[in-house]
Parts: structure tokens; sequence; C-alpha cells
């Protein structure tokens, strides 16, 4: 069988913008870039989306379109001395096309060598990276460029990929491979279009000349050497998985708590949903057992959607084991669904008069407020009122836990209220 020099992924790069899959928002009829290009307006521009979603492509792509000089530059190997030379070039020749990947790896000094040429228009930059671009590029250079988020590949958008490649690629066509399974060959490649098409090659290599290739989970396992642990984030093992691992921080594990999170991980699960989840137990499983536990969960969720994948992980491994390892009650949570359970079964009760607002004077001639008192003014900081409606006194919903701190509120409330709600 005829064997290509280039990968599979290169050999069938898009070469036009109706041959780009999943960034219709961008490419589409009517859509933005479609709309520079066709207008010969081309700016500067960030691209900002996984591995593998089509940013190098597009910016090739919008290269070819403009004839401009092409320029490219990988931030990981380039330096000051490499957009120097681009900018000297450019002062010789004319505005160029400058395409940086991985723009976020560039630092302070790297990203101001280019402030000026493409304030004047003579570089046309176009950046990729993979991380938030507000945090990993330097203000004025960001200030100089728009923004365009590419989206991650739909399982929808992989099979096109496949599909495309096929009837591009006189290799592929000729390998007559029957995909048979494709969770395997998507979740090893985690989206990234590039490479699923490298991987798809190799596997469709391990097959002998004659050999139908029939491309199973197990087959693409094979391949890499790796078992097919299969996470369906839209299925029974997504369900059966989240029930275990927040029953496993519930329980004080952190072993098995640890364990789920790597398996939801290594399936693809979306780590804001994670950590949102997260979020929630700390409230309802730890609550004011525990104060800091929502407190380092907010820190988790707010800091994952900032860091992204792989780091993530990280910070979701320190609250993960934190809330498993921290005192439980769910007092806070029992004491809401009792009051909803009530509020639901007869209403919502009048509020007492002397604890209604009396904006108007008409509310003030009907004692709105009247008879108030200020916590404020007395000793502690307490007086005794009654703030449940008429019918309600004395109703108690919330039963501190029995852990220290809840005993420390137990006592708070004791002191208060005496024996009224029976603390």
């Amino acid at each position: 069988m005829f064997t290509a020099a280039k990968p599979l992924a290169e050999r069938v790069r898009p070469n036009s913008l109706d041959e780009i899959i999943g960034q219709e928002h961008l490419t589409g009829k009517n859509a933005v870039i479609r709309q520079l290009l066709s207008n010969n307006n081309m700016t500067s521009m960030i691209f900002w989306g996984t591995p593998g979603v089509g940013k190098t492509t597009l910016a090739r792509i919008i290269g070819n379109h403009i004839g401009l000089h092409f320029y490219f530059l990988s931030a990981i190997q380039a330096g000051v001395a490499e957009v120097r030379k681009v900018i000297d070039d450019a002062k010789k020749i004319g505005k160029v096309l400058l395409f940086i990947d991985e723009i976020h790896r560039f630092n302070k000094s790297q990203q101001d060598a280019l402030l000026g040429a493409v304030e004047n228009g003579l570089i046309v930059l176009i950046g990729a990276t993979t991380e938030n671009p507000s945090f990993e590029v330097n203000s004025a250079l960001l200030s100089r460029c728009q923004v365009y988020i590419l989206n991650e590949l739909s399982t929808a958008d992989l099979h096109k990929v496949i599909k495309q490649a096929k009837e591009k690629d006189d290799w592929l066509k000729q390998s007559n491979f029957e995909l048979k399974e494709t969770d395997a060959l998507f979740r090893f490649s985690e989206g990234d279009a590039r490479k699923l098409l490298n991987l798809l090659e190799l596997v469709i290599h391990q097959f002998s000349v004659d050999t139908p290739k029939i491309i199973t989970n197990d087959v693409v396992a094979q391949a890499l050497q790796q078992k097919t642990n299969l996470y369906d984030k839209g299925g029974e093992s997504h369900y059966n998985i989240i029930s275990a691992f927040i029953k496993s921080i519930r329980g004080s594990d952190p072993n098995a708590a640890i364990y789920y999170l790597a398996c939801m991980l290594s399936g693809g699960e979306d780590p804001t949903f994670i950590a949102r989840r997260l979020l929630i137990l700390a409230a309802e499983d730890i609550g004011n057992a525990n104060p800091n536990a929502l407190v380092l969960a907010q820190s988790c969720f707010d800091a994952t959607r900032v860091i992204g994948m792989p780091e993530g992980r990280i910070i979701l491994a320190q609250c993960v084991t934190y809330l498993a390892c921290s005192v439980k009650s769910n007092a806070a949570y029992m004491a809401i669904e009792e009051a909803m359970s009530l509020v639901q079964k007869n209403g919502i009760g009048s509020v007492p008069l002397h604890l209604r607002n009396a904006p108007t004077k008409l509310m003030k001639e009907l004692n709105y407020g009247a008879e108030y008192a200020y916590a404020h003014s007395f000793e502690h900081n307490f007086i005794a009122l009654e703030f449940l409606p008429k019918g309600m006194e004395g109703t108690k919903f919330y039963e501190p836990g029995k852990n220290q701190k809840e005993e420390e509120l137990r006592a708070f409330l004791k002191s208060r209220w005496k024996d009224k709600y029976g603390y």
C-alpha cells in the first residue's frame, strides 16, 4: 500500500473556509472571518481554543487569501530576535502576516516587541493560544487585537473530519477501512482533529495488507497499548461515576473520591461540571460544620474555569481531598428542605406587622414596623422578637449538627432563645 511522507492530518489540512469544520460562527455564510476576507479588511487577531480545532489552519487560509508574505513563528522556539527579523523584512517588502503559535508563551518583552509594528499596520498579527488571552497576553497587545474563540469539536464534528479526510486523501481511500466503533478513537484524540487523524492513520497501519480493517475500541487501544476505560459523558457511566464520586466525598473517603475524579477527567468530563458539583456538596454535606469548605469550593470553581486543563486537575484534587476530609453536616440542607416543604403545603404566611417596611404615609398610619425593636440597641445586640408568621411561632427548621462548629452555634442560639426553639 502507498505510504505518504506527510502525516495524514497535514495531507488533508483544509485549504478553504468551506472545508473548516466546527467553526461556522467564524467561517460560515455571513460570519465574521468570511466577511473580513471578502472585504479585504483583515486586522490583527487572536484565536483562542483547545488544541486541534483549526487555529493554525484558519491562519494559513487567511494568509493565502489576502496574499501577504506569511511568517510562522512558534513561541516555544522563537524570541525577540526572530520577531525583529520579521519586522525588518516587513519594512523592506511591505505589510506581512505573522502567525505566532502558542503566543501565550511569549513573555512581556517578547510581546512588547510586536506593539509598534502591529499598531502602525506593518504587521497583521494572528496569535493562537490555548490559554485565556485575558491572563496570558499583555493588555497593550490585546487591545490591538480582536479575540475570536474557536469551539471545541463535537462528536458530530469529528465524524465529519474523518469523512472529509477520506474524500481528500488517496491513501485513506485505498485503505478501505470500516469504522465500526469510535468511542476510543475520539476519547484518545481528546477532541483534537489533528491527533484524531494521525491516530486513525496509526491504527490503519497496524493491519496487514490483506486483513479486513475493522476499527473497534479494542483495536484502537491495542494500537496505543492502552486500556479502553470508556466513559460515556452522556450515558449511564457518567451518572454512575458522578454518583460514586459525590458519595465517596460525603462518606469521607478521599482515596475513592480521587479515583472517581481521575475516571471523569480521563474520560473527558467538563472540569467546570465537576467543580459545580463540589460547590453544591460543600453546602449540602458540610455546611456550617466547616464554613471554609464552601469558600474553598468557590475558589476551586473560579480557578478551574480560569486555568483550564490539564493543570485544573490539581486544583480539583486539592478541593476534593479537603472536602472528603472535612467534618460533615447536612443541617442547612435539611433546614431549607423542611421550610420549602411547609411553604408548599401551607403557602406563604403573613409577615408580622412589626417586621414590615413602611415606605408610605398610609403604611405608617397602619403601624407597619411600629413595634420593631432594633437589635443593635440592646445588650448583646439581641432582642427576643417574634419573626415568624402568626401560627408558626416556635417552629424550628434548623437543627445544628453534632460537630464542634455547630455545637457552638447551638450554644449561641440557646443563650439567646432559651427554650423557645428547643436548642
